[in-house]
């Protein structure tokens, strides 16, 4: 019943008339235009899943399925929803509408071709099959044809059982000749069935506690198995992990080939997962969303030849080529998204002369010169600045590499060009580091450099962003404090975001309004592959070089039971006159916990150590409260810090020369990377302890790695082969769903050539208009789960 009183109002304070009519006119026009479903992006049904046609479910019931209709019963259903759009507006409060009768959804006819997204309704899948595939998210004929399996079996010679070893993983195929049901002692079911192969052995076959495959195991049934073989004598038994049925009909999709395995749940079976599959790609539209010209260039198979391959592939060179294919459709979409993500694919930027001169002016101040890295970078941040396109560039540098001072150069040249500069940083205290940095590197060629951050009293932080609307600064150093709504530029023509993952979407946007060019440094080093992916919408620059004379770290791995000899060399080190970290880690994150942690620690290492001065540091302080610990131990007021994660990144105290690490096997390799950088800032010969309370070889194995490494990269490719990729960019990705075939350890060509053709066709057509990327762009917009993207395109 729709009623004004009970209707939610999900645009903002309209009436149930005004929802209608909004409604209605897109219908409508679909109606006049001929039932095509072109007049609303990504078809009718998009619409309605939004919020406007939530008050309206009969409206959404009548058009289920529209996208696989013929036109004639799309115009039935059309009628029938503004039917009931303008029923509702009559009724009142009490007055029930009819429910419209649902257009019944033809199933697809021998040999028939289906619309990409056509509803699952259509594909045979037989009685409650719809049901089965929607209770996997299977909803369209797209939905299926993507559903790849998550492994595959080759079937096509399944082994001789008396060639298969003690605990080696087998399938094996046979037909039940004998069961068996034990229970040895209550709670406990025994299933054991003896099956016979095509070529006359016998292996026994055992359940525990899984009482629900007793149905599928009677006499006659036709079985194929898959689990860890034992042997017996000449007698081999299988402890099941995979139970498949099989009759007949279904031996050309489960049997004699190489099988896909899907993801399923109890009560479907994957021979009904092979059979909706196999289906699907029968009535799949032969359309490929890539040009052939495209496919040649880029060495890939057409997307029919791929789908077909990954479902069910000939043999191994064709489920290669699938791989290949589908992989570079992965990373394409997904660099498509990240260009169009939030803005113009090109954007028009400053144009900076950046002349030669004034580099070799600013590098000529410096107390060093420029390693070849440095030079390599430099230059091709220089190419962007004299481009008319805007600058979208990410460098990356290991620590101690060199990025600020090449930053600090971008910043000199675009002073020079008349133009303001800003550098943003996500603390206080490393936005006062860059400061300090600027003010040596900049002061002495007369560029006024200034600070502005949230601890500021008012009138200095008033003064300061007067200054900054009235041009009287030239180069400004802040935190978030930068992008509030009272700080205005006067003519901003570089900005300099360091760290930018731990910056929000919104954020970053309001420093970028004016559009000035972008430098993003990250002293995160990860690998290029990554990079790639993550970074999609910048340009990369590596600084892979440290400067000449920086003495190498020297890393130890240790137990906890050496935790004593550890603290006895960090106060050799003290007594030396030098200072140390201590890091503390949970295996729960909680800033409660945390702190509770390293206040404990704390106090037990000024028991440990009545020498050592000892001051705490932990992510529960307020900005101020950290600034001033980290001022006093850069001012060497005491001798040992012990903190959280919170000093990971930039903190910057040449006389500490000792990382110690408690519970390291807690942390990633890259984030040990990361802290260990703290130390080795001085010229003193500096040192990294880690301490691993856990002693598997498996993580002594990942430990090892940053006791024998210190290249950034290295290490965080290692990383990547460990652990995955995990998140990619944090909050700046939500949205963006999982890769499911890309392995971005191995994809580095796949990546750089998707990459390459992603900017060329935005380059070339910057919201994907013209007709022919019509299908591109539709399978765009289905593959991205984004509300934010979909408003872009």
């Amino acid at each position: 019943m729709l009623e004004r009183s009970s209707v939610s109002l999900p645009y903002g304070m309209a009436t149930v008339q005004e929802l209608q009519d909004r409604l209605r006119r897109p219908l409508a026009a679909e109606l006049a235009a001929g039932c095509h479903d072109r007049i609303v992006a990504g078809g009718l049904e998009k619409l309605l899943a939004s919020p406007l046609a939530g008050p309206f479910p009969q409206v959404r019931e009548v058009l289920r399925g529209y996208a696989g209709m013929e036109a004639g019963a799309r115009a039935e259903a059309l009628r029938a929803a503004l039917g009931v759009l303008d029923g509702a507006g009559k009724k009142g409060p009490g007055r029930a509408s009819q429910p419209a009768p649902k257009p019944a959804v033809p199933q697809a006819a021998p040999g028939e071709r289906l619309a990409i997204d056509a509803p699952v309704e259509r594909l045979n899948t037989g009685p409650g099959g719809p049901r089965k595939l929607a209770s996997l998210g299977l909803h369209t004929l797209r939905d299926v044809l993507h559903a790849y399996p998550h492994r595959h079996e080759d079937r096509r010679a399944l082994p001789d059982l008396s060639q298969v070893e003690d605990g080696q993983k087998v399938t094996v195929m046979g037909t039940v000749v004998s069961k068996f049901r034990r229970t040895p002692r209550p709670g406990m079911l025994i299933l054991e069935v003896v099956l016979e192969t095509p070529s006359g052995g016998r292996v026994k076959a055992s359940w525990f506690n899984q009482p629900w495959v007793e149905k599928g195991l009677r006499e006659g049934a036709r079985l194929v198995l898959t689990g860890r073989a034992k042997k017996f004598g000449r007698q081999t038994q299988l402890a099941v992990e995979h139970l498949e049925t099989v009759d007949a009909a279904q031996d050309s999709l489960s049997t004699g080939r190489i099988v896909g395995v899907y993801d399923a749940k109890e009560g479907i079976s994957q021979e009904f997962l092979r059979r909706a599959a196999h289906r699907a790609l029968e009535t799949a539209p032969p359309d490929d969303y890539l040009p052939a010209h495209w496919r040649k260039k880029y060495g890939v198979t057409d997307l029919a030849d791929a789908l077909w391959g990954i479902h069910f592939p000939r043999d191994e060179a064709h489920l290669r080529r699938a791989n290949t294919r589908l992989k570079f459709d992965e990373y394409l979409f997904l660099e498509l998204r990240m260009l169009l993500q939030g803005e113009d694919a090109v954007l028009q930027g400053k144009r900076f002369e950046a002349r030669g001169d004034d580099i070799h002016r600013f590098e000529a101040a410096l107390p060093f010169r420029f390693t070849n890295a440095q030079r390599r970078v430099l230059l091709e941040i220089t190419d962007d600045m004299r481009s008319d396109r805007q600058m979208a560039r990410l460098v990356q540098g290991d620590v101690g590499s060199g990025k600020t001072a090449v930053a600090a150069c971008a910043l000199y040249l675009a002073v020079r060009d008349g133009y303001q500069g800003a550098l943003m940083a996500p603390t206080e205290i490393l936005a006062r580091q860059h400061y300090a940095n600027l003010a040596g590197y900049l002061g002495q060629l007369d560029v006024r450099v200034g600070l502005l951050i949230g601890a500021m009293a008012p009138k200095a932080k008033l003064e300061m962003q007067t200054r900054i609307a009235e041009g009287d600064v030239d180069v400004v150093v802040g935190t978030q404090a930068l992008i509030q709504e009272n700080v205005r530029f006067d003519n901003l023509g570089l900005a300099v975001v360091d760290e930018e993952h731990r910056f929000g979407v919104q954020q970053r946007r309001r420093l970028l309004a004016g559009r000035p060019d972008v430098l993003v440094m990250s002293a995160t080093p990860i690998p290029r592959s990554l990079a790639l992916t993550a970074y999609g919408d910048l340009e990369l620059s590596i600084i892979d070089e440290l400067p000449p004379g920086r003495t190498p770290i020297e890393t130890k791995l240790i137990q906890d039971v050496h935790r004593q000899q550890a603290y006895g060399f960090v106060m050799g080190q003290i007594r030396q006159g030098r200072q140390a970290f201590v890091v503390t880690a949970l295996i729960e994150e909680s800033e409660n916990l945390e702190a509770l942690a390293a206040t404990q620690l704390a106090e037990d290492l000024r028991a440990i150590l009545p020498e050592a001065r000892v001051d705490l540091l932990h992510g529960k302080m307020s900005a101020a409260e950290k600034d001033a610990v980290m001022e006093r131990f850069r001012a060497r007021e005491f001798d040992l810090l012990v903190s959280t994660t919170v000093i990971e990144v930039g903190v910057d105290v040449p006389n500490a020369t000792v990382m110690v690490i408690e519970n390291a096997e807690r942390f990633g390799l890259a984030q040990l990377h990361q802290l260990r950088g703290r130390v080795g800032r001085g010229s003193a010969q500096s040192y990294c302890v880690l301490i691993a309370g856990e002693t598997s070889l498996k993580t002594r194995k990942r430990l090892k790695i940053i006791e024998g490494s210190t290249d950034g990269f290295v290490i965080a490719e290692a990383d990547l082969k460990l652990r995955g990729p995990g998140e990619l960019r944090g909050t700046r990705q939500s949205g963006i769903p999982d890769l499911r075939l890309a392995d971005l350890a191995n994809d580095e060509e796949i990546i750089v050539q998707a990459r390459e053709l992603a900017k060329h066709i935005l380059a070339h057509d910057p919201r994907l208009e013209h007709p022919r990327l019509g299908y591109l762009r539709s399978e765009l917009q289905n593959r991205s789960q984004s509300v934010a993207y979909r408003e872009v395109i």
